[in-house]
This record gives structure tokens, sequence and C-alpha cells, in this order.
């Protein structure tokens, strides 16, 4: 029987990670003795080698960019939404020593939005086309919204992000950068995914419905200068560290089959922003 447990989040780069912070605070506000949770510097393509050199004291993996599509095909089985997804975030060791893969980012998306008051069937408009977005449709897919506005800057990575809303049932519209102040305007839900800068100019430009909830994937720097008019503005205004902890949550009770104390992983998390 194995008596130590590690963990690990994987990327690259890595240095800048908060999840070791989340999930040690957890460890510790469980009484889990034993356990250890470090980063591990690494590539996509260099994800399958290291995953299969892992010993059986490895309890679990949290993978972050760019190896959320690779950590997925390593998997020997996935959960339907990671599949649909196309990404997993989340690799599980199972007893048997097999590899199971999720998408925490999805629920964790689910959490912070039902929080902020988002309720079923809202209209949702999506800023970007990446990977992030990926996550986006799938929580929208959970909270029986049928369809979603989706803007990007290139047509192409809207046509990579259809089969994928295929998969979750989601009607997907296209619609230009240039003219984002629209479908923002028009949304229940507005869901941000774009890199550092790419959205600033829209703060200026863009009339927030009243009552709107705006979900910024960012944290750093916050606020952003479109969360800060969202704010202003009077709308639900979360983070990517909203998000952050709550996929965290979600991988901690995966790993260690423990109810995860929120509490403690939200106050560590706080107190290392802060510092």
């Amino acid at each position: 029987m194995v008596s130590t447990r590690r963990a690990a989040v994987l990327g690259k780069p890595i240095a800048h990670s908060l999840s070791p912070v989340i999930h040690t605070a957890g460890y510790v506000a469980a009484g889990l003795t034993g356990w250890s949770y470090t980063r591990i510097e690494c590539a996509a393509a260099e994800l399958p080698d290291l995953v299969a050199g892992l010993g059986p004291e490895w309890a679990g993996l949290s993978v972050t960019m760019p190896g959320k599509e690779a950590a997925l095909a390593v998997a020997d089985a996935a959960s339907p939404v990671a599949a649909a997804v196309g990404a997993a975030n989340t690799l599980v060791r199972r007893p048997g020593g097999s590899w199971y893969a999720d998408n925490t980012d999805v629920a964790g998306m689910v959490r912070v939005l039902t929080d902020a008051g988002v309720t079923a069937g809202a209209a949702v408009t999506v800023l970007g086309a990446g990977g992030t977005a990926r996550a986006a449709l799938a929580a929208a897919a959970q909270l029986a919204c049928p369809s979603v506005t989706v803007v990007a800057r290139r047509p192409e990575a809207v046509d990579e992000l259809r089969p994928v809303a295929d998969a979750l049932g989601v009607a997907l519209t296209p619609v230009d950068w240039a003219d984002a102040p629209r479908p923002v305007a028009a949304a229940d839900v507005v869901v941000s995914t774009v890199p550092k800068g790419v959205a600033d100019p829209l703060a200026g430009a863009v009339v927030w419905r009243p009552g709107a909830v705006f979900f910024d994937a960012l944290y750093d720097p916050w606020p952003t200068p479109l969360a800060a008019s969202a704010v202003t503005a009077g709308l639900r205004v979360v983070s990517g560290l909203d998000l952050l902890l709550a996929q965290a949550v979600g991988q901690f009770e995966q790993f260690t089959g423990v109810t995860a104390p929120r509490a403690a992983m939200a106050a560590a998390l706080t107190a290392a922003r802060a510092a």
C-alpha cells in the first residue's frame, strides 16, 4: 500500500501557477498527511513520456496550457464532457493504474456562473474561440442554454469550434470581432476568453445589459478594463481566479476522494494573491 501520495500541475510555463497553494491548503485543512502537490514544467509533446514514467504514488495531475489536448489523448478513458470538448485539465490515477481524463474547467465555470446568478436558458456571448471557449460552450450546454454567440477575430477559429458545439448540442452563431458590442449588449452572460489586452478596446464601446453577468477568464492584472467597465455598469462580475478555485476543488475531490475544504482553499488563494 502506498502511504505517500503525490499530485502536480503540468504546463509550460508553470512557475506562476497558484495551484500548489490551493491544493496544499486543502490537504492541510482536510488532514491529509503524506500528500504533496508540486509544479512540473512540461510541454505538450513531453506529456506522454512523463505520465508513462510516474510511479504508483501519483494520484493525479492538473494540466494547464499547452497540454490539455495531449492529456486527453494519453488517458485510457475520459469523461463525456472532456471527450466532447476535446481537452482535459485533469488526469486521475485509477486503482488499476490506468488514467482517467476529465475537464473540471467546465464544472468550475458552471459553478461560478451559477453562483453569480446565471439561470437556465440565459443568452450567452463568448469572446474568443480558443480552448477556454470550448469550456464555455460546455458550461452553456449544462446550463441549458440552447445557443451561444461566439465573437472571434479569426473565422477559422470558429470553424474549429463547430464540432465541439455539435457534440454538445449547442447552436453556434458567429460574429465578427468588429461587431462585438452588439452581441455583448444583447447577452445575459458574457464570457471573455481572449488573451490579455485583446478585449480592452471594448471597454469604451460596450453598452452593458442591465442585470447581466460578466465572466473574464483573466485575473492578472485585475480588474481588466472590460471588467472595470462591467463593474461600473452594475453587473455581477467574476474572474479567472474564481474559476481557478472552482476547477481545483473538482480536481482535489477526484484525486483524494475527500470533500474539498473549499473555504480553506479559497483563503489560501486570496492570501497568495495579496502577497
